[in-house]
């Protein structure tokens, strides 16, 4: 299985607009994929502009933010490519489009680094931050996993959220605890913070 690192995407559009997305990128060789579903403002961006930075950022709250509608984060410009990063990103890599393979469900954006740069120290996630991120991702799939193992995953989180949170953590959290809560009394768009 190839290893792939969950970061921050940003894309624009034909107009240069933005958009922020949390997103797995897989390790190919000496480059990365990215693979948006279909449809997405990712990958109809990548079709206009064939260029991504990946923003590598140690605030979970961005990760938990994108996934439930809160996509308002301070971007600065990329630095070669047409594209924005995350402001506060420790560090970033900037991704050109080099070929695609189409796909149904997910088409794969074959990208080479065309320029990587470090911004700040980081020490890693803690506990809390890993269980913000594995929440997020969980959040993107609760339509397609059993309740029961929604739960069971649910309590195991809770541990290191109960153990190790502080005010960034919790404040993710609860953005990703109403939007469970929300899929499951049927209202999943309320959680979707526009």
């Amino acid at each position: 299985m190839p290893r792939i690192v969950e970061t921050i995407v940003t894309t624009t559009d034909a107009t240069g607009a933005a958009h922020i997305a949390p997103l797995g990128l897989i390790e190919d060789g000496d480059g990365w994929i990215i693979a948006p579903f279909k449809p997405s403002r990712t990958l109809d961006n990548l079709k206009a502009n064939p260029y991504a930075v990946a923003s590598h950022t140690g605030d979970v709250r961005v990760f938990a933010g994108c996934v439930t509608g809160r996509r308002d984060w301070p971007t600065v410009p990329a630095d070669v490519v047409s594209g924005v990063r995350l402001e506060d990103a420790v560090s970033h890599w900037e991704l050109a489009v080099e070929r695609v393979t189409d796909d149904a469900q997910r088409p794969r954006f074959h990208c080479r680094i065309v320029h990587t740069a470090s911004h700040a120290v980081w020490s890693g996630y803690n506990r809390a931050e890993a269980a913000v991120l594995e929440l997020a991702v969980l959040t993107t799939r609760l339509s397609m996993l059993p309740p029961e193992k929604i739960d069971a995953e649910l309590e195991y989180l809770k541990i290191a959220i109960s153990k190790t949170a502080g005010p960034r953590e919790l404040e993710a959290w609860g953005w990703l605890m109403e939007r469970v809560s929300s899929f499951r009394s049927g209202d999943a768009g309320a959680a979707l913070k526009k």
